[in-house]
């Protein structure tokens, strides 16, 4: 499901991160979490943040059994593609090259497998790659 366009708010954010690590939790487990995390959050701040990700379709709730069980209905990587092409429109009149630029010339460091995988991508892009004809 796409998410909601309105955004997460960092609260939302991180209780996002916590299903996105854990799988699919009770609110108990979502707040013991992040009190581990140094969140030390109510119960009831937690429900209601849990509530509004699923309103907002980034979380899906199983009610079958005796305690709700909360799951991401949205991965990292679709949140991170929506995200970037929000910036890429607002910034870069929807193209996304002058956002990967940008971050490879800051001077990010990247791992050898990283750039391995870029490669093939690119590779990809152009024909030549394994995806190829």
């Amino acid at each position: 499901m796409e998410p909601n366009q309105q955004g997460l708010s960092a609260a939302e954010l991180d209780v996002l991160k916590v299903l996105w690590e854990a799988g699919p939790s009770t609110v108990r487990q979502v707040n013991q979490r992040l009190d581990g995390r140094g969140r030390r959050w109510a119960y009831t701040t937690v429900a209601t943040l849990l509530q509004r990700l699923q309103a907002k379709g980034t979380v899906a709730v199983d009610a079958s059994g005796p305690t709700h069980l909360f799951s991401a209905s949205t991965s990292r990587q679709e949140l991170l593609g929506h995200r970037l092409d929000a910036l890429a429109d607002q910034l870069c009149a929807g193209e996304p090259a002058p956002l990967l630029l940008a971050l490879v010339q800051r001077g990010h460091k990247f791992s050898r497998e990283d750039i391995a995988r870029f490669r093939r991508m690119l590779d990809e892009i152009e024909g030549d790659g394994p995806s190829a004809g």
